[in-house]
């Protein structure tokens, strides 16, 4: 029995590396599964397969949890379509979405035929795992929030750092984007007003006695 090995890697971010073996007479949702075994998502979300071209352009589809509309239109199911069936080239490539309400998009190939199955793997088998799958965010958790797989930011953040949250509008006005000095700086503000008064008040001092001299 023939072994494949496919290698899926991740459209947007393709240091995210995943090399999965699999059995030929197992099915699209067995290759489904194992992709999410190695990244740790929920593979319980209508996702598909596309039959792609050398340049990723999609062709027939093999879905799973299906929108009826595709069901009615006679789509192929994931767990009845054996991926023999399906491949046409030793380099075979599919367009892979996952989870259509949030989707994530793969490039997966055909990159090995291994002809006889090892009998003490269990297929599919993680061959190779390089680079953090991104986090998503689940719009049942509005609390979770999106990483990607660039690295954070070191700069000061003021808001965050200094727990603003947006409702403190009169605090934001209160700072007039001056940053978190602005009491200092009224001070010294009000300190020049003070020395300019000083000087008003001595220029007037000295015309009075320019004009005492005068009589």
């Amino acid at each position: 029995m023939a072994i494949y090995r496919f290698k899926v890697n991740f459209e947007d971010f393709d240091e995210v590396v995943r090399e999965i073996d699999i059995k030929s007479t197992q099915t699209f949702e067995d290759l489904h599964k194992a992709i999410h075994r190695s990244t740790g998502y929920s593979p319980e979300k209508s996702s598909s397969f596309y039959v792609s071209t050398d340049h990723w352009i999609k062709g027939d589809e093999i879905a799973y949890l299906p929108a009826q509309r595709k069901i009615d239109n006679g789509v192929a199911l994931m767990e009845k379509s054996k991926l023999n069936r399906f491949i046409e080239d030793p380099h075979q490539k599919f367009y892979y979405i996952y989870n259509f309400d949030r989707p994530f998009d793969f490039h997966v190939e055909l990159v090995k035929i291994i002809l006889d199955a090892d009998p003490n793997i269990e297929y599919p088998f993680l061959v190779r795992s390089a680079g953090e799958a991104p986090k998503i965010i689940d719009k049942n958790n509005l609390g979770a929030v999106a990483v990607s797989s660039n690295p954070v930011s070191t700069d000061f953040d003021f808001l965050n750092e200094m727990d603003f949250v947006p409702e403190d509008t009169e605090e934001l006005e209160a700072m007039g984007g001056r940053g978190i000095n602005t009491e200092e700086k009224s001070e010294d503000a009000e300190e020049e007003t003070d020395d300019s008064d000083e000087f008003a008040d001595s220029d007037n001092y000295e015309d009075e006695e320019y004009k005492e001299e005068d009589y």
